[in-house]
């Protein structure tokens, strides 16, 4: 499993990823679970997927394919004129890949499906950022949720639904995600580090990239300040 997630917010987004795949106890990987794309000064696409690693690395690799090949039958996610046409080809291709694995599965009683957040900026455009199912369908954030979530989600919600609106600043939203991380490591086996952290400012058309390995000091010292202000604050909450 794997825990992702993605802020859209007035000043840029913000996504941040593990990288720890698991198929029992005693099998445990590291796979990169954020793409990024870029055409400087154009557009910048970022996808973050969650779910069974055979169809989430084939739905990659079809959309770098229809990139590698422009007039190829497939569109392209860098051509595409908008950033929802992105979610629908991103949509359209996962539905299909998960198909496939599903008929070449078929009997054998077992369920091979991903869930994807797509998120970026096209020149002329606004920022969006889409939540994509495996049916291909999708949602999208908006300014009443301004967070989306894949993958083993719940220890991390509590604090981005208290803390992250529009208005939070970029450096306050990677603070936010990385604790939100960090709920997430410390409850669950299945999220694991090094961790991918991605940020989109607005109109920058680019993405500043960052991975955090397990002995990074910053994310050490962020974690150990964390838990002692909620131990302090359990123990000054009167019964």
């Amino acid at each position: 499993m794997t825990y992702c997630v993605g802020l859209l917010l007035n000043a840029g987004m913000v996504l941040l990823s593990d990288t720890r795949t698991n198929a029992g106890l005693d099998n445990i990987s590291v796979y990169r679970k954020t793409f990024t794309f870029e055409q400087p000064g154009e557009r910048v696409i970022t996808i973050m997927t969650a779910g069974s690693l055979s169809v989430t690395q084939t739905t990659i690799a079809r959309l770098e394919d229809a990139i590698d090949t422009p007039d190829g039958p497939v569109e392209s996610i860098m051509s595409a004129p908008t950033m929802l046409r992105v979610a629908e080809i991103v949509g359209n291709t996962l539905s299909n890949v998960a198909r496939d694995v599903a008929v070449k599965m078929g009997g054998m009683n077992q369920n091979a499906s991903a869930t994807m957040i797509v998120a970026g900026q096209r020149r002329g455009g606004g920022m969006r950022m889409f939540l994509v199912y495996p049916e291909g369908n999708f949602i999208e954030s908006t300014t009443d949720t301004p967070f989306l979530q894949i993958g083993e989600h719940k220890y991390g919600k509590p604090i981005l639904d208290r803390v992250v609106t529009m208005d939070t600043s970029l450096a306050d939203a990677q603070k936010a995600v990385l604790l939100s991380m960090d709920s997430t490591l410390r409850s669950n086996l299945s999220v694991g580090m090094p961790l991918d952290l991605t940020v989109i400012r607005e109109g920058a058309m680019k993405a500043d990239y960052r991975r955090i390995e397990a002995d990074d000091p910053v994310f050490h010292s962020m974690s150990v300040s964390w838990s002692n202000a909620l131990r302090d604050a359990f123990t000054e909450v009167a019964l």
